[in-house]
């Protein structure tokens, strides 16, 4: 009953004109820019982080999770009449989206994506409500150990899930944490890694770093790896709606995605994508007729396209009560609560109640607000494909400058942008994920912090984190998922 009256607090908080408003700019942004093929919610959350100093936490908030859920939705539309999906969780979308397109049926492809999402995404939302302050409640047994132990596991995580190799992984992730470790030691007092640059010695800014990653090195990325060929977009020849026989294959594959798409969203490094793969895979194995998935089979976007939205949700449990990102998104955002002076987590819930429950209150509107957006406005949102590419890197690089610019009026911080963007780049090239960086950079100081503390409280024995059982276990499945992956990708292939 606790969670409800709060819930209903946060409605009214959500429901006052200006934080309406900003839940209407987030989805309407979320909705535009998950459309476009490289620019997901990520960058977009990146780039706002600069502007939005002046705003109150809580419309902010309101603001990127609209963004949040927009770019899911606005995925899909890119997927299915672009066969180029904006964000890569729209990847399994794209395969049976675009051939329903091809075949003419895009208006259908594209209203069970939206609908789908519409179901799943509230549903998600739902279970979010009631998870998230029991896992709170639970995460308050948390002392340093416990801390340290968890930060393990989200480096362990996104390190060796959201990367083909454990390598490139690491090498993310360690080049994160330098960038975190820079300037005064907190303990000592002494400069690190500033070699001899006195404005790095108050640290480089966790804006200034995402900005760099997910803006400067994205655009330098997509830029490079442009061809001269025209997209070809399909065109939407009927109407936006579904028939009798479209309802009845698509009302179940969304219900299925979305208990696939929540859970695993939860888990670190969960993502969207493992996800909607698995719900592609099992709409195919119950299907009558299999044959017609990667030839337009309305199931193999309701499923996958639920299973998107649902994971959203999902990811936004561990943010909130641990402080735990699981996806790049989670990191940014992570990113802004910091900006804010906020740390999420247990104490969140007790301490920023009201800006918390506003934030999942808006979740539901937003989830609406993107219904009525996306299905009669369809024909609207598709002439943005038609922006040429050349402005539109232009365009994302010039508010970057500005936005790094403004945090400190300091041309310094857009030089360290662009060489953090730079790197970004190389990175790219080598498929090296941009996660664990960014993840490294948050997480390294806290981790840093609370490393201290527990050996402070266990005197200097290094086995307080093994001696307390939820360390233990803690630090236990962060070997676990380092071990998985590595026999994975070392067992041979079955033979015929």
């Amino acid at each position: 009953m606790d969670t409800l009256s709060a819930l209903s607090d946060g409605f009214a908080t959500a429901l006052t004109a200006t934080n309406l408003l900003w839940a209407l700019v987030g989805v309407t942004l979320g909705t535009a820019v998950g459309m476009l093929p490289g620019i997901g919610p990520a960058l977009t959350i990146a780039l706002l982080l600069p502007v939005t100093l002046s705003l109150p936490p809580t419309p902010a908030f309101i603001m990127f999770a609209g963004i949040y859920y927009g770019g899911m939705y606005g995925g899909s539309t890119s997927a299915i009449l672009l066969n180029t999906p904006g964000e890569s969780a729209s990847i399994m979308t794209s395969v049976d989206g675009y051939a329903m397109a091809r075949a003419g049926r895009a208006g259908p492809a594209l209203a069970t994506a939206a609908i789908g999402s519409f179901v799943a995404g509230t549903l998600a939302t739902a279970a979010l409500t009631f998870t998230a302050p029991v896992m709170a409640e639970f995460a308050l047994r948390f002392g340093p150990a416990e801390y340290f132990a968890l930060t393990v596991l989200a480096f362990m995580a996104v390190s060796c899930v959201l990367s083909d190799s454990l390598i490139r992984g690491f090498a993310s992730l360690v080049f994160g944490l330098c960038l975190g470790l820079v300037g005064i030691d907190p303990l000592t007092g002494g400069a690190r890694l500033t070699f001899g640059i006195p404005q790095l010695l108050d640290g480089i800014d966790v804006v200034i770093v995402t900005l760099g990653l997910f803006a400067v090195g994205e655009v330098l990325y997509a830029a490079s790896t442009r061809t001269s060929e025209r997209d070809e977009i399909a065109e939407i020849e009927t109407s936006v709606w579904m028939s009798a026989d479209d309802w009845k294959r698509s009302w179940k594959p969304w219900l299925r995605g979305t208990a696939i798409g929540f859970p695993l969203g939860s888990l670190p490094a969960g993502g969207a994508e493992i996800p909607t793969l698995l719900s592609y895979a099992l709409e195919r194995r119950l299907s009558k007729t299999p044959e017609q998935f990667g030839r337009g089979a309305i199931e193999g976007v309701a499923g996958p396209e639920a299973a998107n939205n649902a994971s959203a949700a999902g990811t936004l449990v561990p943010l909130l009560t641990l402080g735990l990102p699981t996806s790049a998104t989670a990191a940014v955002m992570l990113a802004a609560f910091q900006q804010y002076g906020l740390q999420p987590g247990p104490r969140l819930f007790a301490e920023q109640g009201r800006l918390v429950w506003a934030l999942i209150a808006s979740l539901y509107i937003g989830n609406a607000m993107l219904l009525v957006l996306n299905l009669p406005l369809l024909r609207v949102w598709v002439n943005l494909l038609k922006i040429p590419k050349p402005l539109l890197y232009a365009g994302i690089l010039t508010i970057a400058s500005l936005g790094g610019y403004g945090l400190n009026q300091s041309v310094f911080d857009i030089a360290v942008m662009y060489v953090i963007g730079v790197a970004g780049y190389v990175m790219r090239q080598a498929r090296m994920p941009l996660a664990p960086a960014v993840i490294g950079v948050i997480l390294g100081p806290i981790a840093e912090q609370h490393f201290r503390r527990a050996l402070a409280i266990g005197e200097g024995s290094p086995l307080i984190f093994f001696t307390r059982p939820l360390s233990c276990a803690l630090l236990v499945v962060a070997v676990v998922l380092v071990i998985i992956p590595v026999f994975v990708r070392r067992r041979p292939a079955p033979s015929d």
